[in-house]
């Protein structure tokens, strides 16, 4: 049999199998962040197909921190109900319900926060003002609450979004974070955001309560050796079950010269991790993809793309070796049989040679 059917164990829970949903943008929820209908049926579809893991799109944590149109919530108690009925529909189709903390930060787009977005330090491009002390542990309170929020509503757990340069991601970057607080400097200091969550979702939340960061090891001022070195202090920790590298493309080299003539998956792939277990994401498309990924020594793989297209993926390739992907474009009356709403169509529009009228 496959590995990627296998079970797995992640925390004090099993995943059936090897697949996880992507956490991905889909702007199909309320203008007030509670989840939309549509929202419900996309996410559920995914676990009814055979998904051993269903993630959330990333859910913001503070109203400011919101970074698209249609941005699921999880920064009220407003949005319990919502919550509550996702996370009781995923598991019912045997998936592990996790749902994705994040804030945009400087990506936070003017017109949706009605105001400048806010950020590590002072951007002039973006025109974000860089967070008080004060306003950093508050962010900090305000991530530890929605997860506290996310296992009221029944979810196994929570990834931390720390990727693509949303908030955790610029405190992260040294060419972003210029603080001169315990929040800036060393990286010791620039984690400290994401650490000092982690901490506090420990402290607050169930011991069998699930906990994730997605990490990106590129692009938005990421060096390469830094999220080597972070990685795998957080994984050795004992206070994460599963870190999420999202990689853009799980086949490519590093950007920098010095990593030339390796794999960016392998530099993950050695890490030491203690109990936590690692996944990719990045270009797995196919079932041949997925099976090289998981022949590299990653535990699990996260697809993206190739679930919006198909929505029982895990269950048609389970039930047929030769299982080929329906190739793109692909028609808008296509995608809303996949469980795509019109508003997730047209953000799909966006993606090259995705959508075909």
């Amino acid at each position: 049999m496959s590995q990627l059917f296998q079970p797995l164990e992640i925390g004090q829970k099993t995943m059936k199998n090897r697949f996880m949903l992507a956490p991905l943008t889909n702007c199909q929820s309320n203008d007030d962040g509670t989840l939309s209908d549509e929202e419900f049926k996309w996410l559920t579809m995914r676990a009814e197909g055979g998904f051993g893991l269903t993630m959330t799109c990333a859910a913001h944590v503070q109203a400011v921190g919101r970074g698209f149109p249609g941005q699921l919530g999880i920064f009220n108690d407003n949005q319990l109900d919502g919550l509550t009925r996702l996370a009781s529909a995923i598991k019912s189709h045997d998936s592990i319900a996790i749902a994705q903390l994040h804030h945009a930060g400087m990506r936070s787009p003017h017109d949706l926060i009605e105001g400048p977005p806010v950020s590590a330090s002072d951007d002039e491009e973006t025109g974000s003002r860089g967070l008080s002390t004060d306003e950093v542990k508050q962010v900090i309170t305000d991530f530890i609450s929605a997860a506290v929020r996310a296992e009221r509503a029944g979810f196994d757990g929570v990834e931390l979004h720390g990727a693509h340069g949303y908030l955790i991601c610029q405190f992260l970057s040294s060419e972003i974070n210029h603080r001169t607080d315990e929040y800036g400097g060393t990286l010791d200091n620039r984690a400290r955001v994401l650490t000092e969550i982690i901490d506090g979702i420990r402290e607050n939340c169930a011991p069998e309560f699930l906990l994730g960061v997605r990490l990106s090891p590129e692009r938005f001022g990421m060096d390469l050796t830094e999220i080597k070195t972070l990685s795998e202090q957080i994984m050795l920790s004992g206070n994460i079950d599963f870190l999420d590298i999202s990689l853009w493309d799980s086949f490519k080299e590093p950007n920098e010269e010095a990593f030339e003539g390796t794999s960016l998956l392998s530099h993950f792939a050695e890490l030491e991790r203690g109990d936590a277990k690692l996944g990719v994401a990045g270009k797995i498309t196919t079932p041949s993809d997925a099976e090289a990924i998981m022949s590299q020594g990653v535990d699990w793989i996260m697809l993206g793309r190739a679930a919006i297209i198909n929505h029982d993926f895990p269950d048609k390739y389970q039930a047929d070796p030769d299982f080929t992907p329906t190739a793109l474009p692909v028609s808008p009356s296509y995608l809303n049989n996949e469980g795509l709403s019109d508003n997730f169509v047209e953000y799909m529009r966006r993606w090259k040679g995705f959508v075909t009228d």
